[in-house]
């Protein structure tokens, strides 16, 4: 049962990094497609009717963590405390930079303000989010009872005394901001016209390079930081086909952008993030939140909630992705379409 729900978990997760991805990486991408108040405003159109929504599946996903896998909740809550505080505020703050820009669109200084709240708050989104799954695959230093803090940084090492910060975790976040500003842009590309189009298909042009070059060194210092996470590979030999499907949907990224073919550059940029997020669950695996000391590591065994309550939760948890499912389809169904500059909200 509990990996029944280990799979659901890791299904929600992915599903909120492709969807709210997309908006966290208009955000990064703001300044470079929008040259002047009217394109910016069009960017923000082109997540307005879905940001919300998408930022959903992160709620839904803590609330499967609290009833699935309560000590990881626990544990986990309590332990990032400092960095979950800090990425409520940056969710707060961009919320805020998306709804208030339009109050008083002809005021110059208005919209500049909450331009620029909602581009640094996605910017700085992608980096914790990135650095949390970089603390995840780094481990903790959980005790005995499975609890942990950690200041917000150290010495910057791997070891020791650790810290949420540090070179590897900084790296992740790295990592996360360059693939979610590529995915973010071919989202504009596919949801804008003209010079806008052009634009981000640029930025998806040159970011390319980026995020091959630093998925290639993410993978360097994730065999250094955890070599362990290749045993999974060796024992279930299927799971090569995930770094592969990684490196065939960079390919697809750089050759449907090239063709102009925004929409399957999207998908390849979705599918990217699915396997790379995919790849550390399935190396990590029974593993959900590492140790430094490894006796004192979550597991989906050790974590899990009663049988009961599992059994009677799977009943109901189709019911409710049947329904958000349906709600997508409706919603991108009804603002399908390009999005173009200067029209009204």
């Amino acid at each position: 049962m509990e990996l029944i729900w280990f799979m659901i978990v890791a299904f929600m997760l992915v599903c909120y990094v492709i969807l709210d991805g997309f908006d966290i990486g208009a955000g990064i991408v703001h300044y470079f497609i929008g040259r002047n108040d009217a394109e910016r405003a069009a960017v923000i159109r082109t997540i307005g009717p879905v940001w919300d929504g998408n930022e959903v599946w992160l709620l839904a996903t803590g609330g499967v963590l609290y009833f699935a896998f309560p000590m990881l909740y626990a544990s986990a809550f309590s332990g990032f405390y400092l960095p979950l505080i800090m990425v409520l505020w940056l969710l707060i703050m961009r919320a805020a930079g998306i709804e208030l820009r339009h109050q008083l669109e002809h005021n110059h200084m208005w919209t500049s303000f909450w331009d620029f709240v909602f581009s640094l708050s996605s910017i700085l989104l992608a980096i914790f989010f990135g650095a949390a799954l970089g603390n995840v695959i780094r481990g903790v230093p959980l005790n005995a009872e499975g609890y942990f803090f950690e200041p917000l940084f150290t010495h910057w090492g791997t070891t020791g005394e650790t810290g949420i910060l540090d070179w590897f975790t900084v790296l992740s976040g790295v990592v996360a901001f360059v693939a979610l500003a590529v995915h973010g842009a071919n989202y504009l590309a596919m949801k804008t016209e003209d010079e806008m189009n052009l634009r981000a298909r640029r930025v998806v042009g040159v970011g390319w390079y980026a995020l091959v070059g630093v998925t290639v060194l993410s993978l360097w210092a994730v065999m250094y930081v955890r070599p362990t996470l290749l045993n999974n590979y060796y024992a279930l030999p299927i799971g090569w086909l995930i770094p592969l499907a990684v490196a065939a949907s960079l390919a697809a990224i750089k050759y449907f952008n090239a063709k102009g073919q925004d929409r399957n550059a999207f998908i390849s940029s979705s599918v990217y993030l699915a396997m790379m997020l995919g790849g550390a669950v399935f190396g990590l695996f029974p593993l959900v939140l590492p140790a430094l000391d490894q006796a004192n590591s979550l597991t989906v065994y050790n974590t899990r909630a009663g049988d009961y309550g599992l059994s009677v939760a799977l009943l109901w948890w189709p019911i409710g992705i049947i329904i958000a499912l349906g709600y997508y389809t409706f919603l991108f169904r009804t603002f399908k379409g390009k999005v173009k500059v200067g029209e009204e909200h």
